[in-house]
């Protein structure tokens, strides 16, 4: 069944839209150029796009010792491992005009161990896989390995956050057959 929305699933965005969602959507279209077909997934029910909003802006957007660059790193290397189509394209597109790097962005998407990173990085993102593979097998001595590259405790914890965030995203978006705006494969490049 081809796509007519943004997923495969039938589920129509609410209409008309409240105007705070209205209001959003136009915020997003002058920052952006677009509406990310994720948010219009989600219009179907107004609760449901408020809460991923409100928790990915605040995971992604809001205060944190992690850089927004980094924070795109970690959801496109989960996404990677995950292969989640959409997460891939869009935050790859992140990735390379948030870095200037199209290379960069590349390599995140297909194998972030052959970018050029500085340790710093490299020890953040390795943590990132554990994080999104076997998160119950990490233990005390790969939380201090990111101390000892200068992550604070509250850097950890957002590290983490980020990840599990993108875990459950990567998970909805390919069990929905979520497809990426078409702008994203342009992007930065």
């Amino acid at each position: 069944m081809p796509l007519t929305g943004p997923t495969a699933l039938d589920l129509p965005a609410v209409s008309p839209l409240p105007e705070e969602t209205e209001a959003y959507f136009k915020l997003c279209e002058d920052k952006l150029g677009l509406v990310p077909n994720v948010l219009r997934a989600y219009a179907f029910d107004i609760e449901k796009l408020t809460t991923f909003t409100a928790l990915y802006n605040d995971l992604m957007l809001g205060n944190s010792g992690l850089s927004k660059l980094e924070r795109e790193m970690i959801a496109v290397v989960v996404s990677s491992v995950n292969r989640c189509w959409y997460c891939q394209v869009a935050h790859g597109a992140a990735v390379r005009e948030l870095s200037g790097d199209p290379a960069l962005g590349e390599a995140m998407v297909m194998n972030y161990r052959a970018a050029d990173l500085d340790p710093r990085t490299r020890a953040m993102l390795d943590f990132t896989v554990k994080v999104t593979e076997a998160s119950s097998t990490i233990e005390e001595p790969d939380r201090q390995a990111l101390r000892d590259h200068g992550f604070t405790d509250r850097d950890i914890w957002d590290i983490a956050s980020v990840a599990g965030f993108f875990a459950m995203s990567n998970r909805m978006a390919s069990a929905v057959a979520m497809a990426p705006n078409p702008e994203y494969h342009g992007t930065a490049r």
